[in-house]
């Protein structure tokens, strides 16, 4: 009988059960992408940028299984998430431009230079102080602004945080909620006296903007308090769906009367 390939003694290697070391799982998981990389159609056909959006997809799943408090489906999509990091690890190898060391390396250089408060003398003892040094510490390695970091594939909701985290870094930001909140009546009434479609939207924005501001003086991500609303608020539809499709009825013969008392049935529930 024929000897072994090298990589047929790879492959048996990934698919043997058998107790690993952390280290050993690594390694499995890394030679596991290789493989695929080399025999699978699919995956030889991958580039970065091909890879992006499923990136983002199971970035969603996995904060979908935090949101459900699902353990299992939490190991399995943080698995996941690795699996598309990996990949693009093993296609700048590719390239040659970095390793999964190179990627560790600046990974530690940053964190380390970044918490002089933990591993220097600084002093920080506020979480605000620890932000403001963030900030001021990534001008020093060579940004020319600080909202250079910002990424545009970000939700629009997001990225207005994250913006307004960054200057409020330096003291651009109002000295209390109270000033928010007039300006959210500000913005408000100018909404209501926007005369064309095209100063409505602007309006609009500017309305967005400002409770995306609110929310960091709440102490919320307007991020995870929309998403938390959007799904109360479909339990809450599923609830009526399940009464309407209870009853002999279509959604056409309900009153709006009757489908508020059926919402106010549900939020009671």
């Amino acid at each position: 009988m024929a000897e072994k390939t090298a990589t047929e003694e790879l492959k048996a290697d990934i698919v043997a059960q058998r107790e690993r070391t952390l280290a050993e799982q690594f390694e499995r998981a890394l030679s596991l992408v290789k493989v695929l990389r080399q025999e699978c159609p699919w995956d030889r056909k991958q580039t970065p940028e091909s890879l992006a959006h499923l990136l983002l997809e199971e970035s969603y799943e996995l904060i979908h299984a935090i949101d459900q408090q699902d353990e299992t489906e939490l190991k399995k999509e943080c698995g996941d998430l690795f699996l598309h990091l990996s990949f693009q690890v093993l296609l700048g190898e590719e390239r040659g431009t970095f390793s999964f060391a190179d990627v560790f390396e600046a990974l530690c250089h940053k964190l380390i230079s970044r918490h002089p408060h933990v591993f220097g003398d600084v002093i920080a003892e506020t979480e605000l102080e620890v932000l403001q040094n963030w900030e001021n510490l990534k001008l020093k390695e060579g940004r020319q602004s600080l909202l250079d970091g910002v990424p545009n594939a970000m939700s629009e909701l997001l990225r207005a945080y994250r913006v307004q985290k960054k200057v409020a870094g330096v003291g651009f930001d109002w000295p209390s909620d109270e000033g928010v909140l007039d300006k959210l009546a500000e913005e408000l009434r100018e909404l209501k006296e926007a005369a064309t479609k095209e100063e409505q939207e602007e309006e609009f924005g500017d309305l967005l903007f400002t409770l995306v501001n609110y929310s960091r003086f709440l102490g919320a991500n307007p991020e995870d308090a929309l998403r938390k609303a959007t799904n109360k608020f479909m339990g809450r539809f599923r609830h009526i769906e399940e009464q309407v499709q209870a009853s002999d009825r279509n959604w056409q013969e309900y009153t709006p009367e009757e489908l508020d008392r059926l919402w106010r049935a549900a939020k009671e529930k």
